[in-house]
């Protein structure tokens, strides 16, 4: 890991030239601390929950709610035995739901949400801004200066603060915290290939009920088709979905809830005796070894669990609270009893006891499949995941996207699943293996932010990790037992999504140690003089970077090749933060960097991992009015100021800043030109007065004449062109490297590189605009 400078480190041991960089460019504290608006999340009216809660019941519950469909058939799959082997099964499935389910994810893991956002990578995001364990270290102490940028403090000998520091000492352990996440984020993803895969294939399976005759390859061709238009639809976005699957899901549920009444009035009401828990010490003292690996079935009741948290991303924690409490625990249990109820008297009846139902079972797929969305969204904004595409869907709720890339993927993965394992009761053991690896790694991150973010007391850690450890162990040694009959497959999934997860991140991290190493000195540049010793060209160059300080060494390898450079020359930061939002009124900061003949600045665009980079002549746009409000800031500070003690920022409300741009100047416009001089215009460029920048009269008004005299200059500039530069970093293995390490970067990274988007096309640069510069560095 590159090394950190920390902001409090003595600096008598570093020359003259580190000073000199320190004083030309500061850190933007202070640009920061002015930027305090008070942000709120929004309120959601009781009609707009209840709304919002009929809508989660079509994409968050449709998983638990069809799991009755194999439930009883991957538990028994011959014959039953003994009809205490049926209430013992019951009792099992009645304590999962209420344990894990509804205690440990509606009950406290929802609470553990991101300002609404739930999943690992939300999770990890609260440990990263309570901890220093994030591996990319491109946070600054600015950033905590957010107003969503919440966080505790802890007492020197508390045991978060011990915790904290534990965590924080060794790298290994904080690459070890990586991985857990990632294993649990690539575990989710292959849910979101096995779910559509099992209740397809369970649903058109029940056709063979009334038809046995049919042959399987009708069936697999059935789900396939019904899967692809699944998929399909995705493009609609959450919102649409979720009210075309709402109305089925809930007459899902209200229907298997009647149909559990009428079974168990007509067939056995002493299948109510599974509430008592010591029907499940009879079940294991009866059954011995096959009561254990049973339990791979009973664990299909709470498949789903782990995509309600992931899925919190598209509705509100009290939302979807509100639909579980109130219709799919209820409806649930009343489905499994009377499924119960009638296998008391039909014991050769346990493969086919639940009628199979298209409609439901495909409404089940939407709800991993839109948190594998969430998620890989999540995982984008960590530098875990290749750039692909994101797709906000719904104008009201940023947290519903699509990404079309993992979209098709899932669905080539899902359809291959189903035609190479034509058997439920094998995707039923895959199924089982991804959802309990998912919900222990939640559990292990639960008691991390418990210890971290909650502060709550040891005992109360020690019993909700034990109690869940205890269940969810349970479950998984008995999945172990089926690795070899279908439980190897998200196993699989998971590894090839990890690896490619990893590598990105570890060539993401490599890049930015480069820069960091080969940042340009600021005497160097001083040395240049205002010209930078090339002609300086009519317009604004852009130079996009991932330094937040500094000049980043593209600049040194552009101006070193090429004769000329821009009159105005912008260094832009484009970094993602541990925060679900940055308040607009947040997002830029500004910071003029050398002396003002030098024309040089910087500006940092910072994005929550939910925000959603707008079109590039907005962000344009917002940026040069940063910029223009910041020379009028500047101007106004120094001449009113009588000592150094000030601060200039990016953006203030949205009053000031409207006043402050359209006041005398007009910095504002409808459309920006990205026009481009030709070359017969490269001349050198006057710039404006270098001077003395202000004069302050008697009444102590600042003259704005060198203020004006800048803003014009900017303005004529931008009217030049604006040109976007974007370093072109190529990643390479030295020669010397183990062959594992080369094969790492050289193929899989590069391959990564090549197939996924480019830089230029998230920022929407015009082609015509743009200017890539490239270089090559070894690892």
């Amino acid at each position: 890991m590159a090394s950190r400078v920390e902001d409090d480190q003595e600096t008598d041991d570093r020359g003259s030239m580190w000073v000199l960089d320190q004083k030309l460019d500061q850190p933007m504290d202070e640009e920061a601390g002015r930027l305090r608006n008070m942000y709120r999340e929004k309120k959601f009216s009781v009609l707009l929950l209840l709304r919002l809660a009929f809508q989660s019941l079509g994409v968050v519950f449709g998983d638990l709610g069809t799991s009755p469909l194999y439930v009883f058939y991957n538990t028994f799959p011959g014959k039953i035995e003994d009809t205490e082997d049926v209430i013992g099964a019951l009792s099992l499935i009645i304590y999962s739901l209420t344990l894990v389910p509804l205690l440990k994810y509606v009950i406290v893991v929802c609470k553990a949400n991101d300002n609404g956002q739930g999943g690992t990578f939300a999770l990890y995001s609260l440990l990263c801004r309570h901890a220093k364990v994030k591996i990319i270290p491109n946070q600054h102490r600015t950033d905590e200066e957010l107003t969503t940028y919440s966080r505790s403090t802890f007492r020197e000998q508390s045991y978060a603060a011990k915790t904290k520091r534990w965590l924080e000492e060794h790298a290994y352990r904080k690459t070890s915290l990586l991985l857990l996440v990632l294993v649990g984020t690539c575990m989710v993803i292959g849910d979101g290939i096995l779910t559509p895969a099992i209740s397809v294939l369970s649903a058109v399976g029940g056709i063979k009920v009334r038809g046995p005759s049919m042959n399987s390859d009708v069936v697999i061709l059935v789900a396939a088709v019904i899967l692809v238009g699944l998929f399909s639809m995705q493009h609609y976005g959450t919102d649409k979905v979720g009210w075309l699957f709402a109305p089925i899901v809930l007459l899902w549920f209200l229907i298997i809830g009647g149909i559990g009444i009428y079974n168990i009035w007509k067939y056995d009401s002493s299948v109510l005796k599974a509430f008592s828990p010591v029907y499940i010490y009879r079940y294991f003292r009866r059954n011995g070894k096959d009561g254990w690996t049973s339990l791979g079935g009973i664990m299909l009741s709470i498949t789903g669990t782990e995509a309600l948290f992931a899925d919190l991303a598209h509705f509100p924690v009290l939302a979807v609270q509100i639909a579980f409490v109130l219709v799919v625990f209820p409806c649930l249990l009343l489905a499994y009893s009377g499924q119960a109820a009638y296998l008391m008297q039909n014991h050769d009846h346990a493969s086919d006891a639940f009628y199979r139902s298209i409609p439901a079972a495909i409404v089940a797929s939407q709800a991993t499949i839109s948190a594998t969305f969430s998620i890989i969204k999540q995982a984008l904004a960590h530098g875990c995941f290749p750039r692909v595409k994101v797709v906000h869907t719904s104008k009201n709720f940023l947290g519903q996207i699509y990404v079309p890339d993992i979209n098709w993927i899932l669905m080539i993965l899902c359809i291959a699943v189903t035609a190479g394992f034509k058997n439920q009761n094998q995707i039923g053991n895959a199924y089982g293996t991804a959802v309990v690896i998912v919900m222990l790694v939640t559990t292990l991150l639960m008691t991390l932010i418990m210890i971290l973010v909650w502060r709550c007391h040891w005992i109360i850690v020690v019993i909700f990790t034990g109690l869940s450890l205890l269940v969810e162990c349970t479950y998984f040694s008995a999945v172990l037992f089926k690795v070899d009959q279908g439980g190897w497959v998200p196993l699989v999934i998971a590894a090839a999504f990890l690896l490619i997860m990893f590598v990105w991140h570890y060539g993401t991290v490599k890049r930015y140690e480069f820069e960091m190493h080969s940042k340009v000195s600021m005497a160097w540049i001083l040395g240049l003089g205002p010209s930078l010793g090339l002609v300086r060209v009519p317009g604004i160059g852009l130079v996009y970077t991932e330094l937040a300080s500094g000049v980043p060494h593209i600049f040194s390898h552009f101006i070193t090749n090429l004769p000329a450079i821009h009159s105005v020359v912008v260094f832009v930061c484009v970094k993602y933060l541990p925060v679900y939002t940055v308040p607009e009124e947040e997002r830029f900061l500004v910071k003029r960097i050398g002396p003002k003949n030098f024309h040089m600045f910087r500006c940092v665009a910072r994005y929550g991992y939910k925000d959603l980079h707008k079109k590039d002549d907005d962000f344009e746009r917002k940026l040069f009015d940063n910029l223009f409000m910041f020379v009028r800031l500047e101007a106004m500070m120094e001449g009113c100021s009588d000592s150094d003690d000030y601060s200039i920022y990016g953006q203030q409300t949205q009053q000031s800043r409207e006043g402050f741009i359209n006041n005398g100047c007009n910095t504002t416009r409808s459309s920006v030109d990205l026009t481009i001089s030709s070359v017969d215009s490269i001349v050198p460029v006057k710039s404006p007065t270098h001077g003395n920048y202000n004069t302050v009269g008697s009444s102590g008004q600042v003259s704005s004449h060198t203020e004006v005299d800048e803003l014009e200059f900017l303005n004529s500039c931008r009217d030049a062109g604006v040109v976007h530069i974007l370093g072109n970093t190529v990643v390479r293995a030295r020669r010397e490297s183990r062959f594992y390490k080369k094969i790492a970067v050289d193929y899989i990274y590069a391959f990564l590189r090549k197939i996924c988007r480019e830089n230029s096309v998230i920022f929407n640069v015009p082609h015509e605009s743009l200017l890539n510069v490239g270089q090559v560095f070894f690892v």
